[in-house]
């Protein structure tokens, strides 16, 4: 968005930054606070909350910031805001709740904890920036609702794989050219990867083995395509995605042969998926098709190749060096990166990773019992299958075989959860009738 960086220039020169706060001080975080802090000017992040407070403070002091304080409650911390000194916390509804914040960048990965959040900054009036692909796959549709109802701005990043492939999904459909594939391009896709497996590489580039496991599950690949097809009302061709894998090094510009043209060309939606191996990697490529035939002249010309199908893509996805964009954008123009678009067309459905036992507590997204699945939302529904971004927590009532999907059947939920909550009310605003009754129905783990 090339009118960004004029307009964050003009409210530096008027003294008036947008004040952005963020939850989470990982590795994604990290990189987002030396961002702000170092490269954007007209944008200020005033604080910074997460559950290890140094990790809070670190990732200040290593973007070059000091005078920071720490703050246990709302007041201290609009003060700070005033003052124009950092502030971190480990309460995380302090930044929801506190004045003086336009925006709030949620970057934990975590499903329950992120719509704690979420919901309360809409409450207070803030713009929501998401790095939680996890979270709006799973109750994103509903999330829009209240940001909508509030008059806030509700987006994923820029940045993150899912944004920058709907600012080129936007740019397609820009030029007349409608989309009918978005895809993902992956290095590696293994369903029985866990932490322990994972720990080296993520060791070697500092990151959380559950978040890397996630990737190389296909956990984050199925949220990733999910928010895609919810923001432009596609859907998979099949549970898990097509998902082909080519010679590596093989160039995207050939995507077109690896899919089901007549899918592409004669479904009533498009398609989210994914190719492992092609070059450059990891981008996002988008296939599209025109029916003008001057215009196909014009492409073939252009070096895309004789259609039907003609395939775009960006090679590279920056994660924190686009994510500022993603606030300016909600902030100051009232834009989304990407946001769903009406109900969930694409559930992230969840499958065993290993031999399950009864009794057993599932544990989270990229750990060691689960993997999780893109599936079209009817099929979820009238299947009953279990959301991976609520099977966190959950008691299983039987043994469960290695690869197969879990339903609310298998399982009994945790007590009094919000997410639950929400995926009660996401059934009943769309008229999910089936859904909202095995959600109410289901027993909580208390019983």
């Amino acid at each position: 968005m090339i009118i960004v960086d004029k307009a964050l220039e003009q409210r530096q020169k008027a003294g008036n930054p947008i004040r952005v706060a963020m939850i989470g001080a990982g590795f994604m975080a990290q990189g987002v606070a030396r961002q702000i802090c170092r490269y954007v000017p007209g944008m200020e992040l005033v604080a910074i909350a997460n559950r290890t407070i140094d990790k809070a403070r670190q990732a200040y002091t290593d973007s070059g910031v000091t005078n920071i304080r720490e703050v246990g409650t709302q007041s201290q911390l609009e003060a700070c805001i005033q003052l124009g000194q950092p502030a971190i916390t480990d309460d995380a509804l302090l930044l929801s709740r506190a004045a003086g914040i336009d925006a709030i960048i949620e970057v934990t990965g975590a499903v329950e904890h992120g719509a704690h959040v979420v919901m309360e900054a809409i409450k207070h009036g803030k713009h929501i920036i998401l790095l939680n692909a996890e979270l709006d796959g799973t109750v994103g549709a509903i999330l829009k609702v209240y940001a909508d109802r509030a008059g806030v701005v509700y987006t994923v990043s820029d940045g993150d794989q899912p944004g920058v492939t709907l600012n080129l999904a936007r740019f397609v459909k820009g030029i007349g050219v409608k989309p009918v594939l978005c895809g993902n391009i992956k290095g590696l896709h293994d369903p029985y990867r866990n932490p322990t497996t994972q720990e080296g590489f993520a060791r070697q580039w500092g990151q959380n083995p559950s978040m890397v496991t996630s990737f190389a599950d296909g956990s984050k690949i199925s949220f990733e395509q999910a928010v895609i097809a919810n923001a432009l009302d596609m859907r998979v061709a099949r549970r898990g995605m097509l998902g082909p894998t080519v010679d590596p090094g093989t160039p995207i510009a050939k995507a077109a042969e690896w899919y089901p043209q007549d899918i592409l060309l004669n479904g009533s939606h498009g398609i989210v998926d994914y190719v492992v191996g092609a070059d450059p990697g990891p981008g996002v490529f988008v296939l599209g098709t025109i029916d003008d035939p001057v215009q196909q002249h014009y492409l073939k010309l252009y070096k895309l190749g004789p259609g039907p199908l003609y395939c775009f893509y960006t090679p590279y996805h920056l994660c924190h060096f686009e994510t500022p964009t993603s606030v300016a954008r909600a902030v100051l123009f009232q834009d989304a990166a990407l946001a769903p678009a009406g109900p969930m067309r694409v559930e992230v459905v969840t499958a065993a990773k290993i031999p399950l036992k009864a009794g057993q507590q599932l544990d989270g997204i990229g750990h060691y019992h689960t993997y999780g699945l893109a599936e079209n939302a009817d099929v979820t529904r009238e299947e009953n299958l279990l959301p991976i971004g609520v099977a966190e927590g959950c008691i299983l009532r039987h043994d469960i075989e290695r690869d197969q999907v879990l339903t609310y059947d298998d399982v009994i939920l945790p007590e009094g959860r919000l997410i639950d909550q929400l995926r009660a009310e996401q059934a009943a605003y769309f008229n999910y009738a089936n859904t909202a009754n095995s959600i109410a129905n289901t027993e909580s783990v208390a019983g």
